[in-house]
């Protein structure tokens, strides 16, 4: 039976450099719990098992650090099993945020844009080894702002997730709809990845 990842793309996903905090891939966990049940769930672990890498996600401690490259093959292993599109990633993001303690203990600095600008890259940092993530521009009066995100490389799916974390974070400062939109990213060619966030 051939394999819902390929031994080239393990390879490159466990090729990538930095952590990510055990919060995350528990979170993806618990909206498969959610979206497909506890069945669901065994077929992810049954999955991540059978790629030589077992995951218990109810063993997984939300503040230790495990590669970026496992989390991006829990990710690529949802979309493969569940057949989910970037929409649904991105209500993964939303998720995170709504449901995990620790984002929603941040939050609690981002009481303003301006007071986000100087917390975000530290929060940031909190959560990821890597990448450096920074408002690149903001206009209160017109009701937009960038997210400039740099040196920071994992995978495409993972772009989907900050879109839904990004929305959710700016209707909880605003009390209001919020869109956004991925204006350059490294997958398409760029040198760093660009969020543009409107309300």
């Amino acid at each position: 039976m051939e394999k819902i990842i390929s031994k080239e793309e393990l390879d490159e996903l466990l090729s990538l450099k930095g952590e990510v905090r055990g919060m995350g891939v528990k979170t993806h966990a618990n909206f498969v719990l959610k979206e497909e049940g506890k069945e669901g769930v065994e077929k992810l672990e049954k999955a991540m098992e059978d790629l030589g890498y077992p995951i218990k996600f109810k063993e997984i401690k939300s503040t230790s650090f495990i590669p970026l490259g496992v989390e991006a093959i829990v990710l690529l292993v949802i979309q493969r099993l569940f057949n989910y599109e970037d929409k649904k990633f991105q209500e993964i993001g939303s998720f995170h945020v709504k449901t995990s303690l620790i984002i929603r203990l941040f939050m609690k600095y981002f009481v303003s844009f301006e007071k986000m600008q100087v917390e975000g890259p530290k929060i940031w940092r909190k959560y990821f080894t890597t990448g450096d993530l920074k408002i690149a521009s903001f206009d209160k009066e017109k009701r937009f702002a960038s997210f400039k995100l740099e040196n920071f490389k994992f995978h495409p799916l993972h772009c989907q997730i900050l879109i839904g974390t990004f929305i959710i974070v700016i209707q909880m400062m605003t009390n209001g709809k919020a869109t956004c939109e991925e204006t350059k990213c490294i997958y398409r060619g760029d040198q760093y990845h660009e969020f543009l966030l409107k309300w």
